[in-house]
């Protein structure tokens, strides 16, 4: 297949499933079932794991077939571990901030994946593209800026912040392991996926069981049974977005992946204004064509 043909197909791909995705997950983080709130993170993120491992399992059997897998076991386990914690810390952050701050800080991807790309992923890239970055930087910072007025406990570094930080960073250290993964074994999309989740669910299950989280989780599931449709769907197309995403990463590099996945997010901010009604200043609205003209003219120079 056509080397950009098949770059379209796997955009599309991310774009329409991560789409539903951020509403339904907006929907479950953030919204009311009864006088109740859906606080079981781990469990969430598990179901969803366990998911995109059955999807890659089915795959690599039947569609991919990518043959014999020479990477080191622990960058699968490494990969993991960040790729788990990135996004345990961004589902958390929604209990501080609303969706639109959750996705524009998460825009700042591309930041540590240069960073640490460079630094553990032996990457090097040219000037304009640190210019069209900072950029980004501005744009991300001009949106979670927040006005003295509003007073001393609505700081940037709230605690949704620092979810969110420490995600970017989880993120870039995830960027760069699949670098090296990449230059010293090829490691398929199929491969990536299969392991990262697979070392995810046994990483997950422990801290469940550890943790007593599976309790809270059963007895909600029976007070509120809906909510089952609404995990699976959300895991479907996450394990659906996973296929195009980690497909992206193995052929084209984990940079060019997270252009993809951070413009996408242009549109979930649409929806979550749409149907959640999170209203943005005119400052925010700058601030987000501030990050996209600079993620645009990334993909577009490439």
């Amino acid at each position: 297949m056509d080397r950009r043909l098949k770059f379209l197909i796997c955009t599309g791909g991310i774009f329409l499933t991560y789409f539903y995705y951020g509403i339904i997950q907006e929907k479950i983080t953030r919204g009311n079932y009864g006088n109740e709130k859906f606080t079981s993170m781990l469990s969430m993120i598990l179901i969803q794991c366990v998911v995109n491992y059955l999807f890659a399992v089915f795959t690599s059997s039947t569609v991919l077939q990518q043959g014999e897998d020479t990477t080191r076991t622990i960058y699968y386990v490494s990969c993991a571990l960040t790729y788990l914690l990135a996004m345990l810390c961004s589902t958390l952050a929604l209990k501080w901030v609303n969706y639109p701050t959750q996705v524009i800080g998460k825009s700042a991807k591309p930041i540590p994946v240069m960073i640490l790309g460079v630094l553990l992923g032996r990457r090097s890239y040219p000037l304009r593209k640190y210019c069209f970055v900072l950029l980004v930087v501005v744009g991300v910072a001009l949106f979670m800026y927040k006005d003295s007025k509003a007073g001393p406990s609505n700081t940037i570094f709230g605690y949704g912040e620092m979810m969110i930080l420490f995600s970017l960073l989880m993120d870039g250290l995830t960027g760069a392991i699949q670098e090296r993964m990449r230059s010293e074994s090829r490691t398929k999309s199929g491969h990536l996926m299969m392991n990262m989740n697979k070392w995810s669910i046994v990483f997950l299950s422990a801290v469940v069981l550890v943790s007593g989280e599976y309790v809270a989780f059963f007895d909600f599931t029976k007070r509120h049974p809906a909510i089952l449709w609404e995990l699976v769907s959300f895991s479907a197309a996450s394990a659906f977005g996973q296929f195009f995403i980690f497909l992206t990463v193995s052929d084209f590099g984990p940079l060019p992946c997270s252009i993809v996945t951070t413009t996408r997010k242009f549109f979930t901010v649409l929806g979550s204004v749409l149907f959640f009604g999170n209203v943005l200043l005119p400052r925010q609205w700058l601030a987000t064509s501030f990050v996209f003209t600079g993620l645009f003219l990334d993909a577009f120079f490439r």
